[in-house]
């Protein structure tokens, strides 16, 4: 755990829903009850990403990918109980070796989406915004940026580009398709600059889309059908483009369980966010739902 205020009183916290019974309740309903938990990751560490695969498989929990989903949806598997679903973000450079092969040892399924623009350039433009900030270069924060129109967006990072240069952070080319070689791991669409979408115009929600699609299939040689929304955001428009483009599956990153009425809605099923960095105490609480239904803001 890394050593943060924040993450202290978290762990605290944790502790607290842990032995009042709250994990203990919430793990036996996730068990018999009629939901998946379906738990997505950014950047973890290999310890991080093991620990949480022990826990669940400790507990008697199974896990399902993405194919499975969709059989769900269409009826042509039964609703699981016990069932876990993982999905990661973003397509960090670690997560070829804490997640993919990781994923592979322990042969359990799990999707990455990730944003063509970061693989082919190396780097993501809330990185370079965050860099601009801490040189105090003058320019609007990521945070505030992911509030402008996305063409705003886009020229105050072009502008960043220019003067300031940063080592790769995410997976190459290459590496996305060895990993997408697997049959334990599966590539997912995440836009191609990752956008916040609904900043787009539609001609740019119509490119961040297609484009990001075509890409993947030149890389791997199929053709994507599920997408996560960059950074959780999304409304009718986004759902149906995707819709349009002849995606399956939407998720958004509301921490809620994955029950048969939200799949009813398949273009914006929720997922639950492990939090890097935390304490074990503190993601056994997410992972099992007590988290965000028992915490405020706060953390």
């Amino acid at each position: 755990m890394k050593f943060k205020l924040r993450n202290v009183l978290a762990y605290f916290v944790a502790w607290v829903f842990i032995l009042i019974g709250l994990v203990n309740r919430a793990k036996k309903k996730a068990l018999k009850g009629d939901f998946i938990l379906s738990i997505y990751f950014h950047n973890p560490s290999k310890k991080e990403f093991e620990f949480i695969i022990k826990w669940f498989t400790k507990n008697g929990f199974k896990f399902i990918g993405v194919d499975d989903l969709k059989k769900i949806i269409n009826g042509s598997m039964s609703f699981p109980k016990g069932a876990v679903l993982l999905t990661a973000d973003d397509g960090w450079a670690s997560n070829f070796a804490n997640v993919a092969e990781v994923a592979n040892n322990y042969k359990i399924p799990i999707t990455i989406f990730v944003p063509t623009e970061a693989i082919e350039s190396g780097n993501y433009w809330f990185s370079y915004a965050k860099k601009a900030k801490r040189l105090g270069m003058g320019y609007l924060p990521s945070k505030m940026l992911k509030n402008v129109p996305n063409a705003e967006r886009l020229a105050v990072i072009t502008e960043i580009k220019k003067k300031i240069n940063l080592p790769r952070e995410a997976m190459t080319i290459s590496e996305i398709q060895s990993i997408a070689a697997s049959p334990w791991i599966s590539i997912g669409g995440h836009s191609h600059t990752h956008p916040i979408l609904p900043n787009c115009s539609d001609d740019e929600l119509e490119s961040e889309i297609t484009v990001n699609k075509k890409k993947v299939f030149a890389w791997i040689n199929y053709q994507i059908d599920t997408f996560a929304y960059p950074n959780g955001d999304y409304g009718v428009r986004e759902m149906n483009a995707l819709k349009k483009e002849d995606f399956q599956i939407g998720f958004s990153n509301k921490p809620e369980y994955l029950s048969p009425q939200s799949l009813n809605s398949k273009f914006n099923l929720p997922r639950i966010g492990i939090l890097e960095g935390a304490s074990k105490a503190e993601n056994i609480c997410r992972m099992v739902g007590v988290w965000h239904k028992n915490t405020l803001k706060v953390f």
